[in-house]
C-alpha cells in the first residue's frame, strides 16, 4: 500500500503540472527554461546528495553493485538498438522507443521506492547502481534522442557536462569513504536536489497539457514499449543475473531500480535538444500510470 501511495503523490504533481499549463502558469517556453536548470543544476545536486546521508554503505557491495549496473545498461543498451525497430516502424520514433526502454525513472521514483521497500540504507545501493545510469542518459540518452542518424556520434562535451561532474564526485566521495561531509555543504545541495522530482514532474504535466486527450490515451507502440519497460525487461534481466550468481539484495535492487516508469530525462532532453516531445511524453505518461499497478507486483515477486 505505501508503493502505491508513493506513486499517488507523484502522479497529484503531474496533474499539477498539467493544470499549471492548461492555466498558462506553465508553457513551452518556461518548460525549456526549467528544463536546463534541472539538467545543470538540481540534478547535479540530486546525485551528490545521495552520498551525503553520513551511512557508507557494505564496502563489499560496492564493486558488484557497479558491475551489475555496467552490465544491466550494456544489455539494455543492445535492447534500445533492436527492439525499437520491432516495436515501430517511424525511423524517428525509434530513438524516444529506445529511450524508453533503456532508462527508468532512478532519482525521481527510484529512491522513495527503494526506501520504502527495502530500508532507508539501499537508497545509498541504488545511488551506486545510478551512477552508471547518469553516465549513460548523458551519453547513450543523448545519441537516442538525437535521432537514428547521430546514434553513434559520441559528443565528448557530455563527459563535463553537470550531471557528469556531480558522477564523478559522487564516485570519489563513496571510494574515499566520505560520511562527514559538513551540514553548511550538504543541506544547501540536498536542498537544492530536492527540486528536481516535483521541478521534472511539473514539466512533465505541463507537457502533457498541449496534448490532445486522444494522444494521451496513448496508442500500440506506447502501450507495448511500456510493458517492456515495467515488466518484460527487468523480469527477465533478474533471471540473467541471478543465473551469474550475483547477491541477492543487489540483483533485487537492480531488478527493481529496471522496473522504474519512464525517465523524465527523455522529455527534457527533448526540449533541450529542440525535438518533439509527444512521443516520449507519452510513453512517460502511460508508463508513470501503469507503474502504480506494476511497480508494487514485481516488489511482491522479489520480497516473495
Amino acid at each position: 500500500m505505501e508503493n502505491v501511495n508513493i506513486m499517488l503523490i507523484l502522479l497529484v504533481i503531474v496533474i499539477v503540472g498539467y493544470m499549471a499549463g492548461k492555466l498558462k502558469y506553465m508553457g513551452e517556453d518556461l518548460d525549456r527554461r526549467l528544463s536546463n536548470i534541472i539538467i545543470d543544476i538540481t540534478c547535479p545536486a540530486l546525485i551528490l546528495s545521495s552520498t551525503m546521508g553520513g551511512t557508507l554503505p557494505d564496502r563489499r557491495l560496492i564493486l558488484p553493485l557497479l558491475g551489475i549496473s555496467f552490465l544491466t545498461y550494456l544489455l539494455l543498451t543492445v535492447v534500445a538498438w533492436f527492439l525499437p525497430r520491432f516495436l515501430t516502424h517511424r525511423i524517428e520514433d525509434r530513438g524516444p522507443v529506445g529511450f524508453a526502454l533503456m532508462f527508468g525513472n532512478v532519482g525521481f521514483i527510484g529512491y522513495p521506492i527503494v526506501d520504502a521497500i527495502f530500508g532507508h540504507q539501499a537508497v545509498f545501493y541504488a545511488a551506486i547502481l545510478n551512477v552508471v545510469n547518469t553516465l549513460s542518459v548523458f551519453t547513450i540518452g543523448v545519441m537516442l534522442v538525437n535521432g537514428e542518424k547521430q546514434r553513434l556520434a559520441f559528443q565528448p562535451k557530455v563527459l563535463v557536462s553537470s550531471p557528469m561532474i556531480a558522477a564523478y564526485l559522487a564516485i570519489l566521495i563513496v571510494a574515499m569513504g566520505v560520511d562527514n561531509i559538513p551540514d553548511i555543504i550538504s543541506q544547501p545541495i540536498t536542498m537544492i536536489g530536492n527540486i528536481t522530482v516535483p521541478g521534472a514532474l511539473l514539466i512533465i504535466g505541463s507537457s502533457m497539457s498541449r496534448l490532445s486527450w486522444h494522444t494521451m490515451l496513448g496508442s500500440w507502440v506506447v502501450y507495448s514499449t511500456t510493458v517492456f519497460r515495467l515488466l518484460i525487461l527487468p523480469l527477465i534481466l533478474y533471471a540473467i543475473f541471478r543465473i551469474l550468481g550475483f547477491d541477492t539484495l543487489v540483483v533485487n535492487i537492480n531488478t527493481l531500480i529496471i522496473a522504474m516508469p519512464v525517465a523524465t530525462y527523455g522529455t527534457i532532453l527533448c526540449l533541450r535538444y529542440g525535438k518533439d516531445t509527444t512521443l516520449i511524453t507519452e510513453i512517460t505518461f502511460i508508463s508513470t500510470l501503469l507503474s502504480v499497478v506494476t511497480i508494487p507486483i514485481v516488489a511482491q515477486l522479489l520480497m516473495g
